[in-house]
């Protein structure tokens, strides 16, 4: 009798209590492979520690803690029963979430995982776009950590990397936008402007040739097809930190802009987020709320977060199930690095389920 087919949901997580939150911006700011910073050990330390009380501030703001780890088990759950009713044949399917810089981490994922007597794992990034900087890192301490437990060989592994124009996830986002729409008066729905917001990178990560930028514009361009282009729209990015050069333009100067254009029914999409976090609720609603009202901008409103939507939900177990129908260890594109890599961690899939060749740097 086969075991459970166990499906790793990866993600950066976020502090569950205000605690968390200094040893929370610790590790983030560690870590080249996120944020990569000159002098690492010494600024990212840095950083984080001064960042410390005013991040506390904000998520205290918002309930005392991030609720992203509810919305992930919350989608897992619904994920898992809707894939057994799929796919049968490889169930009962069990969801173990994999947080990057708080419990619950690769290694506890992992440990569970051999407890239920799992032998074929999946992946599963949480991310719709793909990036090296958060699908291409979870994936590499996911397999450190394997190693670290001396499960390297204990698993069957494949993984799904990337699913940014999947039609039902395009479906859920484009049910977002019209639920965010019916917020505004009926006579100033027509005249909504669309901004579509992601979380940016650092720009030396964009300029080694990460995909990011171009799967983030193929989601927007595939949910303004679904709703007839409608509306005019925009697409920003958010949320940098540190003393190096990110990705533009930033969402907070094109609200600015916005306002100076006159401007007045702005709704942000958070294209890139699948349930609500400290960028949602304090960064979005807060910070760029109260912008936007100084800007001039009248009626500011977010599209929802996925959260806990069923259709989204659906979205997920297709996408496993798809991806177990195909029998493949990977997407194709998932085999290509990027042409100024220089990580030789990465594309790499432990005890692949079909045989995988790890590409070369620079390959």
């Amino acid at each position: 009798m086969q075991g459970p087919t166990g499906i790793v949901m990866m993600n950066l997580g976020g502090p569950k209590t205000l605690d968390d939150v200094g040893p929370f911006l610790l590790k983030l700011f560690a870590d080249r492979e996120i944020i990569p910073l000159p002098w690492q050990s010494w600024l990212g330390p840095f950083i984080a520690k001064r960042r410390t009380p005013k991040v506390r501030q904000l998520y205290e703001q918002i309930g005392g803690g991030s609720p992203i780890l509810h919305w992930t088990e919350e989608q897992g759950r619904g994920m898992c029963e809707r894939l057994d009713e799929l796919s049968p044949q490889t169930a009962p399917h069990r969801f173990y979430v994999a947080f990057r810089y708080i419990e619950p981490a690769s290694e506890d994922a992992l440990k569970q995982m051999q407890a239920d007597g799992v032998k074929r794992a999946i992946a599963f990034t949480q991310y719709p776009q793909f990036s090296c900087a958060t699908t291409g890192s979870s994936l590499n301490e996911l397999w450190r950590a394997a190693g670290r437990l001396g499960l390297a060989t204990a698993f069957r592994w494949s993984v799904i990397d990337r699913w940014p124009v999947h039609p039902r996830f395009i479906e859920a986002m484009t049910k977002t936008v019209y639920d965010g729409l019916a917020l505004f008066d009926a006579r100033d729905r027509d005249d909504v402007l669309l901004l579509f917001s992601a979380h940016s990178l650092p720009a030396s990560v964009i300029n080694r040739g990460d995909a990011y930028p171009q799967e983030i514009s193929a989601s927007v361009h595939e949910v303004m097809k679904r709703l007839s282009f409608s509306h005019q729209y925009l697409l920003s990015y958010q949320s940098e930190v540190g003393p190096v050069p990110w990705q533009g333009p930033s969402t907070e100067t094109v609200i600015r802009e916005l306002g100076k254009k006159g401007r007045k029914n702005v709704l942000v999409v958070g294209i890139a987020f699948t349930s609500d976090h400290i960028e949602t609720l304090s960064e979005i609603d807060r910070e760029y709320g109260e912008l936007a009202h100084q800007a001039g901008i009248t009626n500011f409103k977010r599209a929802p977060a996925l959260n806990g939507e069923p259709l989204f939900q659906q979205a997920l177990a297709e996408i496993v199930y798809e991806h177990l129908q195909s029998g493949e260890a990977g997407s194709k594109q998932y085999s290509l690095r990027c042409p100024g890599c220089a990580n030789p961690q990465c594309r790499n899939i432990l005890s692949p389920i079909t045989p995988y060749q790890r590409p070369l740097l620079g390959g």
